[in-house]
């Protein structure tokens, strides 16, 4: 069970990995953007050590 999880989450990672280097670079900054404001918008950005103003 563990193997096929395994192989199956290394195939969805290089399956990424393709998709992104296919991408232009417009369409990765676009895709780093929204990955910045969902960290902002969720309680897990702040463990990346981000000071917030109050």
């Amino acid at each position: 069970m563990k193997k096929s999880l395994a192989l199956v989450l290394g195939a969805l990672a290089a399956l990424g990995l393709y998709k992104y280097s296919k991408m232009s670079p417009e369409q990765k900054n676009d895709l780093k953007a929204k990955g910045k404001d969902l960290l902002d918008k969720t309680r897990t950005g702040n463990l990346f050590g981000k000071k917030q103003t109050t």
